[in-house]
């Protein structure tokens, strides 16, 4: 067994229990209602009831089951490894892979696939959570770094909330820019209207991304753009980029989908880590090449009228 604490929402004020449990621990409401079923979830040691109103800011103490400890290795999960050695990995995940269990999935994630190559990881960070220290929605491409012993995780995860991990993605959004660079500043919540989206809230955590204009097709109405984060809020690009009225193409959730250059999932794709090592102090970049679908895509916009369809080192992509 381990126990969480977690801390209700000022957008989950008045809801049930089991719902606001369900979206802070990332688990299906079935294994909610398991867990407070055997007194499970308790607030200063009295047990919560499923139908409980909860209440804004209170905390409540969560004692998950075992059963996630046994997760099933599957050497079926795509992915590739760019870097590795005894402290970290450095994976290149495709889009379409969930990167780790939750809401009643626990098989084929890339935590399922990571224990399959990497057993030793089974009991470092979160419970069924095995090395991951951030993390890639599913139709997101790109660059993850994975801990692999108990002392690098809990320097990576210092590390991320120090800002001492560069995480650099490539996009292309709905409509054009008149400024090349910009920043967005706002936190970023759950829709009470549809918790499985968030939104930018005032009484949400605070959020800030930068962007840099690459590349301008006028005539498609798109522009790419180089993205970095402050913070790792869940969809935060696609959140900010939406509240400026940028969209992320082919992002089903937030933006729409059919226009020219949609490549069929959300156009993001995690380009770029850089920080220092935990354990050595070197400085080391990986840098993911963008996957097939993403190219085919840039290649249906043709050429831009301004800028090139280059990274920010002028690299061609």
């Amino acid at each position: 067994m381990s126990t969480v604490q977690v801390t209700v929402a000022p957008q989950q004020d008045a809801q049930r229990a089991d719902k606001v449990l369900a979206e802070l621990l990332d688990l299906s409401r079935s294994s909610v209602r398991t867990i407070i079923d055997v007194g499970g979830a308790t607030i200063d040691g009295v047990a919560v009831k499923p139908s409980q109103k909860m209440r804004s800011g209170i905390r409540v103490s969560v004692v998950l089951p075992e059963l996630v400890l046994d997760l099933v290795a599957d050497p079926s999960v795509p992915f590739d490894v760019v870097f590795e050695d005894a402290s970290i990995l450095v994976v290149d995940k495709p889009c379409g892979v969930v990167v780790h269990p939750g809401s009643g999935r626990d098989g084929g994630t890339l935590v399922n696939g990571l224990i399959d190559r990497y057993p030793d990881i089974v009991g470092v960070g979160q419970t069924g959570r095995w090395g991951i220290v951030h993390r890639l929605d599913r139709d997101t491409s790109g660059l993850l770094v994975v801990a692999r012993t108990a002392e690098t995780y809990d320097r990576l995860v210092a590390m991320m909330k120090e800002r001492e991990i560069a995480r650099r993605y490539l996009s292309v959004v709905h409509g054009t820019f008149t400024n090349t660079i910009g920043t967005i500043d706002a936190p970023i919540g759950r829709d009470p209207s549809n918790p499985t989206r968030m939104h930018v809230d005032r009484l949400g955590r605070p959020a800030t991304t930068h962007y840099r204009t690459l590349a301008r097709w006028s005539v498609r109405d798109a522009t790419l753009l180089s993205v970095t984060l402050d913070t790792g809020r869940t969809h935060q690009i696609r959140v900010h980029l939406g509240s400026i009225r940028h969209k992320v193409l082919g992002d089903g959730v937030y933006g729409k989908r059919g226009v020219v250059g949609d490549p069929g999932r959300t156009w993001l794709h995690a380009r770029q880590l850089a920080f220092n090592h935990p354990r050595t102090g070197e400085a080391i970049t990986f840098t993911s090449s963008l996957p097939a679908d993403l190219s085919a895509s840039l290649a249906n916009l043709g050429a831009p009228d301004l800028g090139s369809v280059c990274d920010v080192d002028g690299e061609t992509l």
